[in-house]
């Protein structure tokens, strides 16, 4: 059972105080889907919430996730579909039929709906949708139609609103006898009478709030209305910068179409955080399950790009080729010098791209940060030469220059981590600025910077010197 420890630890985030519990229930899971029937599973299944089941899910090697699937496939939990990854997701629905798919998906949230059609072929979507009531239908295209990762797609178009002169009685009486409203809900949005929002309301106001009082004297009027095509990130931070739990959508004319409420933004906070180490790193989205092949290829491109960069910083070593035949030393102390900046530049670039994400860093306090981030280069520079020049004399203090050598790694040292200083904050601002994502090539081109700096410079001190 050693292949499933993690698994464990993963229950034990998700639920602390029945973690022992959950770790057995899984590994029986396991045991049951190797040994037993199907009414054995099915009988287990019956206590795992649709969370913890998503996670024993993605854990389980293929040919038990296809077992585990025969046991569940005719009363799929919608829940359970939406909470799984989406290679994941990918997989079920490619062993259910359009109609069992559609079945599902009417059962959902349009939003969560939206989600799990979104990554399909067009072919594959509207075979699907084909197959949906017409009702449900037009909401999930109407979510289709907007862009991806747009506020359009996240949003559900199920809530509940009321005009402008209902009072106070007319919506409670509505709330308790209207039939067709969402099953929960916390706000109720009040619009005028070309359906655009003039305020929203909480649930606990109305109930505090005497009957004849008209909803447009009690709503909240500083609401924050977002547009359908503004970016989920762009959502994402209002909705942290102003402490929402919902918020309306509105098209182009500024009619109501739906809201977003938090739990979905804490979703496209995950995957913007999940998508940004992955683009860091170079992996795109390649996940723990996916193929030899799959991973190669995602892989591929960029270590092709640190083929090149790694051969243009081997060709600026060429280039002292003479200096290092006379000096042994000068190789042995090379890689600290571009270990260092490398380092830097990291730590800066990676602050840079975070404030980027978060509209922390604009066009407004760039230089301000800019020559922040030269001065803190340029400090720690200094200290990093005292030190690793008294660490260079000691180490080569046979030498009859080693005195020198300490100076030559000292000047290096302040060059290059300046250098990477300049490269963390300027180069993802570029990127930025030429609409390419900061996270993904930043990275491999603040390293070749600072490789390359880093080498040109001590070699070119210590040709300078000691030659």
């Amino acid at each position: 059972m050693n292949a499933f420890k993690e698994s464990q630890d993963v229950i034990h985030r998700i639920n602390p105080d029945n973690s022992e519990e959950n770790s057995v229930r899984f590994n029986e899971l396991v045991r049951l889907l190797e040994q037993e029937g199907d009414d054995e599973v099915k009988a287990h299944l019956e206590g795992f919430h649709h969370s913890d089941l998503a996670d024993a899910f993605g854990l389980l090697p293929k040919n038990l996730r296809s077992r585990l699937l025969g046991s569940f496939k005719e009363a799929l939990d919608p829940d359970l579909l939406f909470e799984l990854e989406d290679h994941l997701r990918h997989e079920i629905t490619d062993n259910l039929s359009a109609r069992e798919v559609a079945e599902v998906i009417s059962e959902m949230d349009s939003d969560e709906a939206v989600q799990v059609l979104e990554d399909m072929d067009e072919e594959e979507r509207d075979e699907i949708l084909s197959e949906v009531p017409i009702e449900e239908r037009g909401d999930i295209e109407i979510g289709l139609a907007y862009p991806e990762d747009s506020a359009g797609r996240r949003m559900q178009t199920d809530l509940v609103s009321v005009g402008k002169d209902w009072d106070v009685g007319k919506t409670i009486d509505y709330l308790r006898e209207e039939e067709e409203l969402p099953e929960e809900f916390l706000d109720v949005f009040v619009v005028d009478e070309k359906g655009q929002p003039i305020g929203v309301i909480s649930l606990s106001r109305i109930l505090r709030s005497p009957r004849p009082t008209l909803m447009r004297e009690i709503c909240d009027e500083t609401q924050v209305i977002v547009p359908a095509e503004m970016m989920q990130e762009e959502v994402a931070l209002l909705f942290e910068k102003y402490d929402l739990t919902t918020a309306g959508v509105v098209d182009d004319a500024g009619k109501l179409l739906g809201m977003i409420t938090v739990d979905d933004v804490m979703e496209v906070a995950r995957e913007e955080f999940e998508e940004d180490v992955l683009r860091l790193g170079g992996v795109g989205e390649e996940t723990v399950d996916a193929g030899v092949w799959e991973s190669s290829a995602k892989r591929f491109t960029w270590l092709l790009v640190n083929l090149g960069t790694a051969i243009l910083a081997s060709m600026v070593i060429s280039m002292f080729d003479a200096t290092l035949e006379q000096m042994v030393a000068l190789a042995i102390l090379m890689p600290i010098v571009a270990s260092m900046g490398g380092n830097a530049g990291t730590q800066t670039m990676t602050i840079t791209v975070r404030a980027l994400a978060t509209k922390e860093l604009t066009t407004y306090n760039a230089f301000r940060t800019f020559r922040k981030e030269l001065i803190v280069g340029f400090l720690n520079g200094c200290l990093f030469a005292i030190l690793a020049g008294v660490i260079t004399f000691f180490w080569f203090n046979e030498l009859e220059i080693s005195g020198l050598l300490g100076g030559i790694i000292a000047g290096a040292m302040i060059i290059n981590l300046v250098v990477a200083g300049v490269a963390g904050v300027a180069l993802p601002l570029l990127l930025n600025q030429l609409k390419v994502d900061p996270a993904v090539a930043s990275g491999v081109f603040v390293t070749t910077i600072t490789d390359v700096v880093g080498f040109f410079a001590f070699l070119g001190l210590a040709s300078l010197v000691l030659l």
